[in-house]
Protein backbone atom coordinates (compact mmCIF):
# COMPACT_ATOMS: atom_id res chain seq x y z
CA UNK A 1 0.00 0.00 0.00
CA UNK A 2 1.62 3.27 -1.21
CA UNK A 3 0.98 6.61 0.61
CA UNK A 4 -1.38 7.56 -2.45
CA UNK A 5 -3.54 4.37 -1.33
CA UNK A 6 -3.80 5.60 2.08
CA UNK A 7 -4.85 9.04 0.89
CA UNK A 8 -7.55 7.45 -0.96
CA UNK A 9 -8.94 5.19 1.57
CA UNK A 10 -9.02 7.54 4.23
CA UNK A 11 -10.50 9.82 2.01
CA UNK A 12 -13.04 7.07 1.24
CA UNK A 13 -13.91 5.80 4.31
CA UNK A 14 -14.03 9.56 5.89
CA UNK A 15 -16.32 11.50 3.04
CA UNK A 16 -12.78 14.16 3.19
CA UNK A 17 -11.68 15.56 0.57
CA UNK A 18 -8.04 14.14 -1.32
CA UNK A 19 -6.26 17.16 -0.85
CA UNK A 20 -7.14 17.69 2.95
CA UNK A 21 -6.28 14.42 3.21
CA UNK A 22 -2.93 14.38 1.70
CA UNK A 23 -2.11 17.45 3.32
CA UNK A 24 -3.06 15.55 6.96
CA UNK A 25 -0.91 12.62 5.89
CA UNK A 26 1.76 14.77 5.09
CA UNK A 27 1.34 16.76 8.04
CA UNK A 28 1.59 13.72 10.04
CA UNK A 29 4.86 12.25 8.51
CA UNK A 30 6.89 15.45 8.83
CA UNK A 31 5.44 15.91 12.68
CA UNK A 32 7.04 12.26 13.07
CA UNK A 33 10.14 12.92 11.20
CA UNK A 34 10.95 16.10 13.03
CA UNK A 35 10.57 14.58 16.67
CA UNK A 36 13.39 11.40 15.56
CA UNK A 37 14.98 14.12 14.06
CA UNK A 38 15.51 15.68 17.51
CA UNK A 39 15.95 12.67 19.45
CA UNK A 40 12.47 12.32 20.54
CA UNK A 41 10.42 9.31 19.84
CA UNK A 42 6.48 8.58 19.38
CA UNK A 43 4.33 6.88 20.86
CA UNK A 44 0.79 5.87 19.30
CA UNK A 45 -0.69 3.64 21.96
CA UNK A 46 -2.14 0.15 20.04
CA UNK A 47 -0.42 0.95 17.08
CA UNK A 48 3.52 1.27 18.09
CA UNK A 49 6.32 3.57 18.30
CA UNK A 50 8.79 5.25 16.21
CA UNK A 51 11.80 5.18 18.01
CA UNK A 52 15.61 6.44 17.57
CA UNK A 53 17.71 3.86 17.80
CA UNK A 54 21.77 4.08 18.78
CA UNK A 55 23.99 1.63 16.83
CA UNK A 56 27.26 0.88 18.04
CA UNK A 57 30.80 1.61 16.24
CA UNK A 58 31.35 -1.47 14.35
CA UNK A 59 34.33 -2.85 11.66
CA UNK A 60 33.23 -3.48 8.13
CA UNK A 61 35.44 -4.52 4.99
CA UNK A 62 35.29 -2.93 1.71
CA UNK A 63 35.16 -5.89 -0.27
CA UNK A 64 36.33 -3.78 -3.54
CA UNK A 65 39.67 -2.66 -2.03
CA UNK A 66 39.67 -5.03 0.18
CA UNK A 67 40.14 -2.89 3.32
CA UNK A 68 39.08 -2.23 6.65
CA UNK A 69 36.77 0.12 7.53
CA UNK A 70 35.34 1.41 11.23
CA UNK A 71 31.57 2.46 10.72
CA UNK A 72 31.20 5.13 13.79
CA UNK A 73 28.50 4.88 16.24
CA UNK A 74 25.31 6.53 15.00
CA UNK A 75 21.48 6.81 15.59
CA UNK A 76 18.99 5.31 13.31
CA UNK A 77 15.06 5.50 13.08
CA UNK A 78 12.86 2.56 14.04
CA UNK A 79 9.51 1.27 14.34
CA UNK A 80 8.61 -1.14 16.96
CA UNK A 81 4.36 -2.31 16.56
CA UNK A 82 2.32 -2.78 19.52
CA UNK A 83 1.52 -5.87 20.95
CA UNK A 84 -2.02 -5.82 20.17
CA UNK A 85 -1.13 -4.91 16.63
CA UNK A 86 1.14 -7.60 16.16
CA UNK A 87 -1.55 -10.06 17.53
CA UNK A 88 -3.68 -9.44 15.36
CA UNK A 89 -1.18 -9.64 12.48
CA UNK A 90 -0.42 -13.23 13.66
CA UNK A 91 -3.81 -14.24 13.80
CA UNK A 92 -5.18 -12.97 10.63
CA UNK A 93 -2.61 -12.89 7.89
CA UNK A 94 -1.72 -16.36 6.49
Amino acid sequence: MTKADIVNEISKNTGIEKITVQKTVEAFMDTIKGSLVKGKNVYLRGFGSFIVKKRAEKTARNISKNTTIIIPEHFIPAFKPAKTFVSKVKTNVK
